[in-house]
């Protein structure tokens, strides 16, 4: 099987790079063992939210500078200030055009709601998810919070007492109605995903516009866990039109309906274009040519190989098994590339749990752009876009997202100017 580019891992970073290659008329595959880790997502990408020593960062761009000081193999120190500038407002543009409405800029963060009520920075937040430009006001004041009777990754009560302390007073309300008792009589059914496809029905929705509309009369504002409607789009636009109300959408506890809906908005647009998507399928290992990567085997096509010009890697990192940790090592499994890693093991971690962890920023070594290396040689056709990369630590950052979509974009211009 013959493609201009393969591309093994289907999340945020490998996605992105299959649709911006797709839409200049490449042809290429997309290998996915699984779901990726938006089915765990709050709604929100972050770009850049603290630097290494745990300075805050309100203005991305202008912290750059000082994070390649502290990061020399960050990748965004790779980029360069000018580059990621002009990548992060490209980004912007880039999901908007395939279908994903966001709020916010790369010139300062915004402030996203978590699951748990607290205020974070970040860089884009989807429609409909409730923001504020201040981490200490939300933009209600006197909200009416609803949660499905029943549903345990959504606490209200949590919620209204983090927003209380910073002067958002809150009511508490329940959703109940048949086909939600239908879903009760079950208790593992009641997440996130099932009860959005109860929601997917015109009825249901109708229904819970009613019961909003009938007890928010007091509030100016609506609302609710990010399960209303897994397969349809406008169902904020239409309860808003429904109750005369504002209505803000949070997140739950995964698995998250918001990163769901933005996989499946991403895989539909690759395959719009072209696309081929192999979900269920695991590359098994890869035959080396020179300083190329000749041919790539999976575990379903067994001795059919994969042929391309280019190869990316974006098989995110210990999560999905894109680096794999043992007592004395880090690698990475399908070609071997190098990592960077720290060679004593009681390096690798903080007895601190909640401290910066060092193994977080251990990963794949790359040269400037972006291109894998086997035994100290570039390869000059394998990329490496995403978590797996070296010198970052996406959670302590606030960096994640941004790494994923700033290095998917990168290669594929680079995949382009070729």
């Amino acid at each position: 099987m013959k493609f201009d580019t393969i591309i093994i891992g289907g999340g945020l970073s490998g996605l992105i790079c299959g649709i911006y290659l797709s839409r200049q008329g490449q042809r290429c595959a997309i290998i996915s063992s699984g779901q990726s880790a938006l089915h765990f997502s709050s709604g929100s990408f972050d770009l850049l939210n603290s630097l290494p020593d745990g300075t805050k960062v309100s203005k991305p761009l202008e912290a750059i500078q000082e994070l390649a000081q502290q990061a020399p193999t960050h990748p965004y120190t790779k980029l360069g200030t000018d580059k990621f500038k002009e990548l992060a407002g490209r980004a912007e543009d880039f999901l908007k055009d395939i279908g994903i409405s966001t709020q916010g800029s790369y010139r300062e963060n915004h402030y996203r709601v978590t699951p748990m009520g607290t205020l974070k920075p970040t860089w884009l937040t989807l429609k409909n998810l409730l923001t504020s430009d201040n981490e200490k006001r939300l933009p209600v004041h006197n909200p009416s919070i609803f949660n499905v009777t029943g549903f345990l990754d959504f606490y209200t009560q949590f919620i209204a007492d983090e927003f209380q302390k910073i002067g958002t007073k809150c009511s508490i309300h329940s959703i109940n109605f048949p086909d939600l008792e239908h879903l009760r009589k079950n208790p593992t059914e009641m997440r996130s995903v099932n009860i959005a496809r109860v929601f997917d029905k015109q009825e249901n929705m109708e229904e819970l516009a009613r019961i909003l509309k009938a007890e928010s009369k007091d509030s100016d504002a609506i609302i609710l866990p990010a399960i209303t409607g897994l397969n349809r789009d406008q169902m904020v636009e239409y309860l808003q039109k429904e109750t005369n109300k504002p209505v803000y959408l949070l997140p739950t506890l995964p698995p998250s309906v918001p990163g769901i809906r933005t996989q499946q908005r991403l895989r539909s647009v690759f395959q719009q274009n072209g696309g081929v998507y192999m979900l269920g399928d695991t590359v098994s290992h890869a035959e080396r040519k020179g300083n190329r990567i000749s041919r790539i085997y999976s575990v379903n096509h067994g001795d059919i190989p994969f042929i391309g010009q280019n190869v990316v890697i974006a098989t995110g990192s210990y999560f999905s098994q894109g680096l794999i940790a043992t007592s004395d090592q880090v690698y990475e499994p399908i070609f071997n590339l190098d990592v960077t890693f720290a060679s004593d093991r009681e390096q690798w971690y903080n007895s601190d749990a909640f401290a910066a962890q060092p193994y977080q920023t251990f990963g794949i070594k790359t040269d400037k752009d972006f291109r894998g290396i086997q035994k100290g040689e570039i390869l000059e056709n394998l990329y490496a876009t995403g978590a797996i990369l070296e010198g970052f630590n996406p959670l302590k950052e606030g960096s994640g997202a941004g790494v994923s979509i700033l290095s998917a974009m990168y290669i594929a211009e680079q995949i382009l100017s070729k």
